[in-house]
């Protein structure tokens, strides 16, 4: 059985102490568990919902408090790029560069991704099947790389709602990479005032689902104190519910990847 893969963290790296809180839990937790993890931030959002959404401490300052947390609590870390010129500067301070789902067929950003030869995840479109993946997929391996995941979450019809079809989890494990489900921006409702809203109640429900459907691991934000955080407040999972999460989701992985 392949262990399965967590990618979890807090939506934006606004604060040192934001950033070191949520880290060390989830060290913690995942410490105990037969697991790939790997601890996610953003540097910047550069995709907000409006004008007023607060997008970031500063890109250096950011991404110096990531690789800080990393080496006090011994983490694989992940981070969004944005533009084909970002990726050597994340690459030096992160495991893994994340391709946004709104930038999923940026063929420059691909690329610039797959030439600094980190681990790519990208998330796919709101706006794409899943068998277009395969075409992201290709455009990173033609740099050589084949460090690639995928991460599924949510298909957007429109009207502020996005909707999750599970048939595109076998449809993108044909690509014979890892397959993820993000367990939070799913359950979004894009673009609902001066941040996304969402329905955070189906957090868990959707994320057990992903996993009886095949998903290799499952992605989500948490946050100390979710109400007050400076992005994706409406759909972080607050931190002291992430142990128990973790574990309803790891038993079931197991159970399933045992029938």
């Amino acid at each position: 059985m392949n262990k399965p893969i967590f990618i979890a963290g807090p939506c934006l790296a606004e604060s040192e102490s934001v950033i070191n809180e949520t880290a060390s839990e989830l060290s913690r937790i995942f410490d105990k568990l037969e697991v790939d993890f790997y601890f996610k931030a953003s540097y910047r959002k550069a995709n907000r919902s409006s004008i007023n959404s607060f997008s970031g401490i500063g890109d250096q300052n950011a991404l110096e408090l990531i690789a800080s947390a990393a080496n006090k609590f011994r983490l694989r870390t992940l981070t969004d790029i944005h533009l084909p010129e970002e990726a050597d500067l994340a690459a030096k301070y992160v495991d893994v560069l994340q391709i946004p789902a709104f930038l999923a067929r940026q063929t420059d950003l691909l690329t610039a991704a797959g030439k600094t030869q980190k681990t790519v995840n990208i998330k796919k479109g709101q706006f794409m099947a899943p068998e277009d993946m395969a075409k992201a997929i290709r455009k990173v391996e033609s740099t050589g790389n084949k460090s690639i995941m995928v991460t599924e979450r949510g298909t957007s019809f429109g009207y502020h709602d996005l909707v999750v079809d599970f048939r595109g989890i076998t449809i993108m494990k044909e690509s014979r990479y890892p397959v993820i489900y993000d367990a939070t921006h799913s359950v979004q409702l894009p673009a609902i005032g001066e941040q996304s809203g969402g329905r955070p109640e189906f957090i868990e429900k959707l994320a057990l689902a992903s996993i009886a459907a095949g998903a290799d691991g499952i992605f989500f934000e948490t946050h100390p104190d979710p109400k007050i955080a400076m992005s994706d407040s409406a759909t972080q999972l607050p931190l002291k519910d992430v142990e128990k999460f973790i574990h309803k989701l790891h038993k079931l992985f197991t159970f399933v990847n045992n029938l």
